[in-house]
């Protein structure tokens, strides 16, 4: 078993934040936990309403993007059970997500590892990516590992 500095088992943390890489990332997450004895947890931040609405239409626009979310979360859920073979621990949040990331992995000490999935797209590894691995990569606690968006379940699986 792997386990982290405190003892207990490795917690390995992956942001669900809609973009194409993330079952890449996912499936990554799941397999070094398996493989590790440890676990995973999944990250889903509702953004706020954008602009000036009215406190009614805003609260219900909150509302409705929470359910959303819950509902990704839940799929998610049973894609990572299958994959690590243990139920993810999972947190949602309200606000922007890049101060939520660093605001979790801050306050919850059992988080181990960030792990992200990096865009294969022409614009570069994505803007959560870019942002972690430079302004702030030195500020976090935990190492973030960057999994290759077009990896395929094969590659990964030789991976871990």
């Amino acid at each position: 078993m792997d386990l982290h500095l405190s003892g207990k088992p490795r917690i390995f943390l992956v942001v669900v934040d809609g973009s194409p890489e993330l079952t890449t990332a996912l499936h990554y997450a799941c397999l070094r936990a398996r493989n590790s004895g440890g676990r995973v947890a999944l990250l889903t931040v509702v953004e706020p309403p954008d602009g000036q609405n009215w406190l009614g239409l805003e609260e219900l626009m909150r509302a409705e993007r929470r359910e959303a979310a819950e509902q990704v979360i839940l799929r998610l859920c049973a894609e990572a059970q299958e994959w690590a073979g243990t139920t993810p621990a999972v947190y949602i949040r309200e606000g922007l997500l890049r101060d939520e990331l660093i605001g979790l992995i801050e306050e919850d000490r059992s988080i181990s590892i960030l792990v992200l999935g990096a865009s294969i797209g022409q614009d570069g590894p994505g803007p959560l990516v870019s942002h972690l691995a430079g302004k702030v990569a030195g500020r976090l606690r935990v190492p973030v590992t960057v999994v290759p968006g077009g990896l395929s379940d094969a590659q990964l699986q030789a991976l871990t």
